[in-house]
C-alpha cells in the first residue's frame, strides 16, 4: 500500500516511483519483517549502514515526478536526489553546517538501540529496536520536508504511522502531550559541546497530532536504512511542520500533562513557536516563509516557489487547529 500526501492511500506498486534495485531490496526487507525475520532483516539493514552514511558509489537512477493534488490545482512534485537528501541536513549534534552531519555522524552506533515509552500510558514499556520494526507494517510514504530556513525537500519515508505505536502504549486520560528526546551522548556526537542549544535535543506534539496518520515513525528513505545524519536509526517526519519539529534518533517518547519544554522554543520563543506549523503568512525574523527553494533543483539558483498553507497538508490536518489564532499560536 502507498500513501499519497494529498489523495491517502492508494495501491500503487513502489516500483513505479523507486528505481528498481531499491525497491527489490526494500521489498525483501519487508518481507523479512513481515514473517518474522525482524532480526535477520535488521542485520541485513546494519550491514548496509556504513554505506548509508556516505553517498552511494554509483549515482541512482532518475526518478519520475510524482503527481499531486494541491489546493484544488495539479502540480509536479519530483523526488528530492538521494544524494542531496544525505548530504544536505540540519543536524546540530553533529555540527552547525548543512554539510557536516553527513562527514560526523558516521560514529554514530545505532545497535544496540532501545526507546523508552513512559509517563501518563497504561504500559510503559522499553523498545528494542528489533521490536519497533516489527511492530507495524511499513510503508512507502512521500512528504514534502519544509525547513524553517526556507528550504524544502520531498522525500520518500519508509515506516508507519506514530499512532501504532501508541495505541499499544494506551495513553491515560491525563495524557495531553507527547514529548521526543534526541540521543545526547558525546563520545558520539562531537558537537554536543557547542552551546547551540541545551542538550538533549527535544521536541513534542500535542497528543492529537502525534496520533494524525501523517504523522510518521521513520526507519528508512528511498528503500534504504536512515543513514545516521537522517536520524538513524528512527525519527519522526511530521511534513505539515517545519522540520525541526520532526526529532531524530529518539531514544526517549515520554506522555505528558504539561506542554513540553522543547529546545527551540526555549532557546528563542519569539522565533519559535510550539505548533510551528508552516504558514507562508507568519514569517520567521530571519527567513520569510512565503517562498521556499527545493533542494536539487538549479542549486542554490532554484526560483523559489510560493509555500503552501500546512506545507499542502491542510485537508488532512486543518481540523486539528479549527478556532485556533494561527499568528499568536505559531
Amino acid at each position: 500500500m502507498h500513501f499519497h500526501p494529498d489523495r491517502g492511500f492508494q495501491h500503487k506498486a513502489a516500483s513505479e516511483i523507486t528505481p528498481r534495485d531499491v525497491y527489490e531490496r526494500r521489498r525483501e526487507l519487508l518481507k523479512l519483517i513481515a514473517v518474522g525475520g525482524g532480526s535477520m532483516a535488521l542485520a541485513a539493514w546494519a550491514a548496509r549502514d556504513a554505506q548509508a552514511q556516505t553517498a552511494r558509489p554509483n549515482k541512482l537512477a532518475a526518478l519520475p515526478a510524482t503527481r499531486s493534488t494541491i489546493a484544488g490545482g495539479v502540480t509536479m512534485d519530483k523526488l528530492t536526489p538521494y544524494n542531496d537528501v544525505i548530504s544536505y541536513n540540519n543536524f546540530y549534534e553533529f555540527g552547525t553546517g548543512k554539510g557536516d552531519p553527513v562527514q560526523n555522524a558516521g560514529k554514530l552506533k545505532t545497535r544496540p538501540w532501545t526507546v523508552a515509552v513512559e509517563g501518563a500510558v497504561k504500559k510503559p514499556k522499553v523498545y528494542d529496536l528489533d521490536e519497533l520494526l516489527k511492530l507495524a507494517p511499513m510503508e512507502e510514504r512521500i512528504y514534502r520536508l519544509r525547513c524553517v530556513e526556507g528550504w524544502s525537500m520531498v522525500i520518500p519515508w519508509v515506516g508507519y504511522s506514530l499512532s501504532e505505536l501508541i495505541k499499544r502504549v494506551e495513553p491515560t486520560g491525563n495524557a495531553k502531550f507527547v514529548e521526543f528526546t534526541t540521543l545526547a551522548d558525546d563520545k558520539q556526537m562531537p558537537y554536543l559541546g557547542s552551546h547551540v542549544l541545551d542538550w538533549p535535543y527535544v521536541e513534542g506534539l500535542r497528543l492529537d497530532e502525534a496520533m494524525n496518520p501523517l504523522t510518521l515513525m521513520a526507519f528508512g528513505l528511498y528503500g534504504e536504512v536512515l543513514p545516521n545524519q537522517n536520524g538513524a536509526p528512527l525519527r519522526i517526519a511530521v511534513p505539515w511542520k517545519y522540520g525541526f519539529k520532526s526529532g531524530k534518533s529518539i531514544v526517549k517518547i515520554r506522555f505528558t500533562e504539561k506542554q513540553p519544554n522543547t529546545s527551540w522554543n526555549l532557546a528563542a520563543a519569539q522565533e519559535y513557536g510550539f505548533y510551528s506549523n508552516v504558514n507562508p503568512k507568519v514569517d520567521h525574523p530571519r527567513w520569510s516563509q512565503a517562498t521556499e527553494r527545493r533542494i536539487g533543483e538549479d542549486g542554490v539558483f532554484a526560483k523559489k516557489r510560493p509555500t503552501l498553507m500546512f506545507n499542502g497538508y491542510e485537508p488532512q490536518v486543518g481540523q486539528l487547529y479549527a478556532g485556533m489564532n494561527l499568528v499568536k499560536n505559531y
